[in-house]
């Protein structure tokens, strides 16, 4: 692998350097080919053949410089003054394939300085929900950390009750949260202006060309974030724990806590059985990313030439670049140019999916089925499926809505609206349903279910001989919903 350790040559206030501690007897749980193969670890044969003893702590390269974070945030919208690392640490950074810097935290390493009240590990079931959200993901075409793999072992770890420990090596564009700043801006103001040309330089290096690389920069991540929750929105996903410490600045999903994919369509719902509130329901996904910026930008007003002014600009794109990205996203869905007719007629598909608790992913996979009956045989079986749900007022609400879509589809090429809608509607997400499945056969120490969904999810646009209905089957509806904790 090419290292590329540049945050372990920052100021060493914003690290503490130490090892990992080892877990005891650390086994094979999964290990991600693909994603060894683009950091050029499988290049390298004593990453390959120790691969366990380094993710479990046993064995630390000596090319790696484990160092734990620090950082601060808000969480649930309340400032919770200095946090970081309290049971990970960033190993390396390496250049990858594409000579993009990436790098590798290994999630569930032991006690750290940031650790507070914690025990710095994971157990096996918060790491396996993490490893396939990750991976499925990177696969739907949304920006992710991944993983390379991850290890179970004899050490004992108590949460609700008493587990295996766990650890995974998560890969990531950056580890940099909107929380390093509020960190900065608290306990080390004269590093601001240091840390923002490492951002800029290692991240942005783009921005340079500007007038105004700072503004320039942070726009940048404004927008970014903007497109990745938007992305979230398209596909269902709810990421749950939405603090200012989980959102990166390269605009990449982070930080997998009780985070779920959505079923049966309703936009209030709330994944994370500790949101009492709702703050980070699926619908107010888009907004608490306005609202994470709003707190994170002002920090900047530190630096030269940045006022409340300029960052108000900043901002301003937020907004737009979500509402184009999401809108033109929604249209492809459902194979339809982005312009007024085809939002009119996605909106009106989202209020039948509410009114009607439909299964999110299934019914606009099904709509291949509607259009293109004759080539579409799974497809057809969805929309039979969901028609039957339909109450007879729906069923009339459904059959004028469907004839207004056909002639909208007519209007465009039939052949790109399949290629679109195929391309956008995935036929697999990871259910809570499928990965607690998954967890209960890992808990017994079988992994062969975890190595049926990785490979489901591992082409999610694309039927699979290996799926069972169970895969793609939605609860009840207003069944009671699994709670999701952050350690689950």
């Amino acid at each position: 692998m090419r290292y590329q350790n540049t945050y372990a040559q920052l100021d060493t206030r914003l690290y503490n350097e130490q090892l990992p501690n080892p877990l005891d007897n650390p086994r094979v749980g999964h290990f991600n080919i693909q994603v060894a193969e683009q950091l050029g670890w499988t290049e390298d044969t004593d990453l390959m053949t120790r691969w366990v003893e380094i993710l479990g702590g046993q064995y630390v390269p000596a090319e790696f410089q484990p160092l734990s974070m620090a950082y601060a945030g808000h969480q649930f919208g309340q400032w919770a003054g200095q946090l970081g690392d309290g049971r990970g640490l960033l190993m390396a950074q390496v250049l990858d394939k594409n000579n993009q810097l990436q790098d590798m935290h290994l999630k569930g390493a032991g006690l750290t300085p940031y650790s507070r009240m914690g025990d710095g590990r994971a157990v096996l079931r918060s790491t396996i929900r993490e490893y396939l959200c990750g991976h499925a993901l990177t696969q739907l075409g949304i920006a992710s950390s991944n993983a390379l793999g991850f290890v179970v072992s004899d050490t004992k770890v108590r949460r609700e009750r008493i587990e295996a420990g766990a650890a995974l090596m998560r890969v990531a564009d950056s580890h940099i949260r909107f929380g390093h700043i509020e960190w900065i801006a608290s306990f080390a103001p004269d590093l601001l202006g240091e840390f923002t040309d490492y951002m800029i330089d290692t991240y942005y290096p783009e921005c340079r060309d500007s007038d105004k690389p700072v503004l320039a920069f942070l726009q940048a991540v404004v927008e970014r974030t903007a497109r990745m929750i938007a992305d979230w929105q398209l596909i269902g996903f709810a990421h749950g724990v939405m603090n200012t410490d989980n959102l990166s600045i390269t605009g990449s999903t982070l930080d997998f806590g009780p985070f779920g994919f959505m079923e049966r369509f309703n936009p209030a719902w709330i994944n994370n059985h500790s949101d009492h509130s709702g703050r980070y329901a699926y619908q107010n996904q888009p907004a608490i990313g306005h609202w994470n910026l709003n707190i994170w930008l002002p920090h900047f007003m530190r630096l030269d030439g940045v006022t409340r002014e300029t960052l108000a600009d900043c901002l301003a794109p937020y907004e737009a670049t979500f509402m184009q990205h999401y809108q033109q996203g929604l249209c492809r869905k459902l194979g339809l140019p982005h312009q007024r007719e085809s939002l009119s007629l996605a909106f009106e598909w989202l209020t039948l999916l509410e009114d009607n608790l439909l299964d999110y992913t299934n019914s606009f996979r099904a709509l291949l089925g509607l259009i293109a009956p004759d080539e579409h045989h799974y497809e057809q079986q969805l929309l039979a499926t969901l028609t039957a749900e339909l109450n007879p007022e729906a069923q009339q609400v459904w059959q004028a809505w469907s004839i207004r879509y056909l002639a909208q589809v007519k209007q465009v090429s039939i052949t790109q609206a399949i290629e679109d809608m195929q391309a956008s509607n995935p036929i697999y997400v990871l259910r809570n349903s499928m990965a607690q499945r998954v967890i209960v056969a890992a808990e017994q120490g079988q992994f062969e279910e975890l190595n049926r969904v990785f490979e489901l999810l591992a082409s999610p646009y694309t039927l699979h001989d290996s799926a069972i209905d169970l895969d793609t089957l939605p609860p009840a509806p207003h069944a009671p919903q699994m709670p999701i904790s952050c350690s689950s």
